[in-house]
């Protein structure tokens, strides 16, 4: 499912989440295969690529500042530090379900990450552990 901008979908920017402290704004830049990390004044402080991500989409910072980041075309959910600067984990690939990850949320109250999938009727929720 690999997107170049000739295609009818194609992002510059797909998502942006803001860090708890407010100090920090996370976007997820897809067709360049990215997360950005920028100030307050809108400078860059960090940018982030891994070739095990691709097409990056769905993004969501936890209440204690964890970086969730989907890889739409790797198939995968991973973690990034608050920094922005570089992957703390891989959270579910193929292997656990995910086929179109899209969107991404942490619900503390069930201490749970939801995803939701792009051309797939199944949401995921998988327990932290």
């Amino acid at each position: 499912m690999s997107k170049d901008c000739n295609d009818v979908f194609c992002f510059a920017v797909s998502r942006c989440a803001v860090s708890p402290t407010g100090d920090k704004l996370y976007i997820t830049s897809p067709d360049r295969h990215k997360l950005l990390t920028l100030a307050k004044d809108g400078s860059i402080l960090a940018t982030f690529m891994d070739p095990a991500v691709k097409f990056l989409t769905g993004l969501h910072v936890t209440p204690a500042g964890q970086v969730l980041v989907c890889g739409l075309d790797s198939k995968n959910i991973i973690q990034v530090d608050s920094k922005g600067c570089m992957k703390l984990a891989t959270l579910a690939t193929r292997s656990d379900g995910v086929e179109g990850p899209f969107s991404v949320c942490y619900n503390r109250i069930t201490d749970s990450i939801i995803v939701g999938q792009w051309e797939h009727k199944k949401i995921l929720v998988y327990k932290v552990k």
